[in-house]
């Protein structure tokens, strides 16, 4: 089992100190949402002019980068949204490049006055646009279920009008299950032979919030991680299972120091 934990759940440490905790507590690798308050970590010079360094930094504790989650929407509003996905998509390219990262993470995006079918048009054209970019690198662009784009029936059906090897599917395991209600057997059964990458939270029903639900430590909610586990093991799924500890959008939740080190103890009892 390949652990990770992206960015989003440490915003306000340095590189070092997110190798470090990464390293001590048995993961396997680190996904980039952000660095010190910067998104697109393509513009610091650990990312830019330093590159090298950190490359090597990486190298020297045995971590990966197995997915950078970018800002990148495939259902894009104007002109100017989509200009600045493709430029993001090329600095990214270029850094899976320098750390031999497989894959870029994209969201759906919101399908705002579209209707579903107009959306879905869209998406395939610009992830046409998209692939046209990431293929040169062999880099895989991987849609998550988010957003308006939980519906696994809707994911699978760009998947399959898409048709690339290059265009495939993060199954964050939280989002189809606590917003709409959908079983984690639908999920597999309509996106399973395209998922090579899963996000990890845990949550339980909280109304009064903005957002329905409340985060917390794995295994503190009702989100069945263990069935989920069970069903990606007996259909041998061999990618990575990273925490995305929302830190950076809810500071309210249990610092990282917490809940990295309680994430790799779970993952590694329920897997068994």
């Amino acid at each position: 089992m390949k652990l990770a934990f992206t960015t989003l759940g440490c915003p306000n440490w340095d590189l070092e100190r997110i190798i470090k905790n990464a390293v001590e507590n048995g993961y396997d690798g680190i996904d980039f949402r952000g660095l010190l308050g910067e998104l697109d970590i393509y513009k610091l010079k650990e990312f830019s002019s330093n590159v090298k360094e950190t490359v090597r930094q990486f190298k020297e504790a045995s971590l990966e980068i197995p997915c950078f989650s970018s800002s990148v929407k495939l259902v894009t509003q104007s002109q100017e949204e989509y200009d600045r996905y493709i430029e993001e998509l090329r600095q990214y390219a270029l850094l899976c490049k320098e750390f031999n990262t497989p894959y870029i993470r994209v969201f759906g995006g919101a399908i705002g006055k579209w209707k579903r079918e107009e959306a879905i048009e869209i998406a395939e054209k610009n992830v046409r646009d998209y692939l046209a970019i990431v293929e040169k690198y062999n880099v895989k662009l991987l849609l998550e279920t988010h957003d308006d784009w939980t519906d696994s029936r809707n994911v699978r059906e760009l998947v399959q009008r898409v048709s690339s090897n290059h265009f495939l599917i993060l199954w964050d395991i939280h989002h189809p299950y606590r917003t709409i209600g959908e079983k984690p057997e639908s999920t597999w059964e309509n996106l399973g032979e395209w998922v090579c990458y899963t996000h990890w939270k845990d949550s339980y029903v909280k109304k009064e919030t903005k957002r329905g639900y409340q985060l917390c430590l794995l295994g503190e909610g009702d989100i069945p991680l263990p069935d989920i586990m069970a069903l990606l093991k007996d259909n041998e799924y061999d990618g990575y299972f990273t925490l995305e500890w929302e830190k950076k959008w809810c500071p309210e939740l249990e610092e990282p120091e917490i809940a990295f080190k309680q994430f790799s103890k779970y993952m590694k009892n329920i897997l068994i």
